[in-house]
């Protein structure tokens, strides 16, 4: 008997127990949920934040790469000009940028036809993630698209001249275009008026159109108006080329662009944490490394074929053209689509680069225009055939496309006509090419005072 009620006494007191275990830790889960959630939530931002960080890094890489290119493809004797308008791109670009371009590009929610200036006053803009982050990512793609023009007018251009156009460009000319896509303006907006027109929204993921185009049509409208280098042309309009001093510095200046394109467009998801993200990231990765590999290869075969040679030079600028191309849906087409969208780059590079010098007589030094502005721009409609949820060529219908060729053309008639209005007016009043004597003796001594390299 006495065994039963002590064993009876044992079990209600473990069931006692137990029961206030569970009890407690009720309670305990329910004070720790929240907390857990916010601990998620609060490193998945951490993560997003230092991922944003580091791409924004390697896009500011491209600048050395943008300045070794350039350098490497026109003549020692203006090697250090070449350097030094790399620099100024960044450097006043960089503060001119958060002080108005930021504001202009992404204040005003998307209204009207620019946004409200900032100042230097950030507060305006809470998008999930620091908006000092934000502005530092922004600000490495404002510069590349100033950057693009330096090779274009390179060997010929004052000094001062240039300085003036990177203001422009940083305050005016970039911002705007991109408030109306990536600012939520009327080109990019759920509803907005490219919707309501033809049914969809221009896509421009990393920049095709918004960054490159933009570069390669105002650097086409300032060669054209700054004229050919002494020497480019002979008297009955033949084109004579002007090889550049090193292509081994121009191979670097490419490998590091590609490398600084890992950043460019894989960066441009601005976020890493959760599987959507993690999963979107790597397959920009592939797709803008295959159109990288697909537009050099292309590009060499068709010099091949057109020239007798695998000219390199060629080569390094159609690795260029098929990263420049994919740029706009490296997101959106399939890895086999990244490689069409690379040929087709890396193919019409080439004849772009003839027409442009010997039916439009415009030189370009570095291939600039065609790079950045016609690949861009052939990037961008392709994204609208080639994309898998939308393209024409899935069964998507012309929506995208159309969406695609306005969007480009809005924004390409946009940087020629600014770029020309700025150019033309500058060279009217003051006059934006070198003196003879300068170009012929080089840029380096009369506009720097030293040289690049001193044997």
């Amino acid at each position: 008997m006495k065994k039963n009620i002590l064993y009876r006494m044992i079990r209600r007191s473990i069931a006692g127990i137990t029961l206030a275990t569970l009890c407690a830790a009720s309670v305990f889960a329910e004070d720790v949920a929240p907390d857990l959630a916010a601990t998620v939530e609060s490193n998945g931002i951490s993560l997003d934040t230092v991922w944003m960080l580091l791409a924004a890094m390697l896009v500011f890489f491209m600048q050395p790469g943008f300045a070794l290119v350039e350098a490497g493809f026109t003549r020692t004797k203006n090697t250090a000009n070449i350097l030094m308008k790399n620099f100024l791109d960044f450097m006043l670009g960089s503060m001119l940028f958060f002080f108005i371009g930021f504001g202009v590009m992404f204040g005003c929610d998307g209204a009207g036809f620019l946004g409200c200036p900032n100042f230097g006053d950030l507060s305006f803009l809470d998008n999930g993630l620091p908006t000092e982050g934000f502005l530092v990512f922004q600000t490495v793609f404002c510069a590349t698209a100033a950057t693009i023009v330096s090779g274009a007018m390179a060997e010929r251009t004052k000094f001062h001249m240039y300085l003036v156009y990177t203001i422009l460009i940083s305050v005016l000319i970039y911002p705007i275009s991109g408030h109306w896509t990536w600012g939520g303006g009327f080109l990019m907006a759920a509803g907005g008026w490219l919707e309501n027109t033809v049914g969809a929204t221009f896509h421009d993921f990393a920049g095709s159109t918004i960054v490159h185009s933009v570069g390669g049509w105002v650097a086409l409208v300032g060669a054209a108006i700054l004229g050919p280098r002494i020497g480019k042309y002979s008297k009955d309009g033949k084109s004579k080329a002007i090889p550049g001093h090193n292509l081994t510095i121009a191979a670097l200046g490419v490998f590091i662009l590609w490398f600084g394109w890992f950043g460019f467009n894989p960066g441009s998801q601005l976020a890493a944490s959760g599987e959507e993200n993690r999963v979107a990231i790597s397959h920009v990765f592939l797709t803008t490394n295959l159109a990288a590999c697909a537009g050099g290869f292309f590009a060499l075969l068709t010099a091949w074929f057109k020239y007798s040679k695998p000219s390199l030079s060629l080569t390094l600028n159609g690795v260029l053209a098929g990263l420049v191309g994919i740029t706009a849906g490296c997101d959106a087409v399939s890895p086999w689509g990244s490689i069409i969208v690379g040929a087709v780059c890396g193919i019409l590079m080439v004849f772009s680069v003839e027409f442009i010098d010997k039916v439009l007589k415009i030189d370009d030094p570095v291939g600039a225009s065609s790079v950045h502005g016609t690949c861009g721009f052939a990037g961008t409609l392709l994204t609208g055939l080639l994309a898998t949820d939308g393209g024409l060529f899935y069964g998507g219908g012309a929506s995208l496309f159309l969406a695609q060729l306005i969007g480009a053309l809005i924004i390409g008639v946009w940087a020629a006509g600014m770029g020309y209005v700025i150019f033309k007016g500058l060279d009217l009043i003051f006059g934006i090419r070198t003196a003879k004597r300068v170009e012929e003796e080089g840029l380096d001594i009369y506009e720097h005072g030293e040289t690049a390299y001193n044997i």
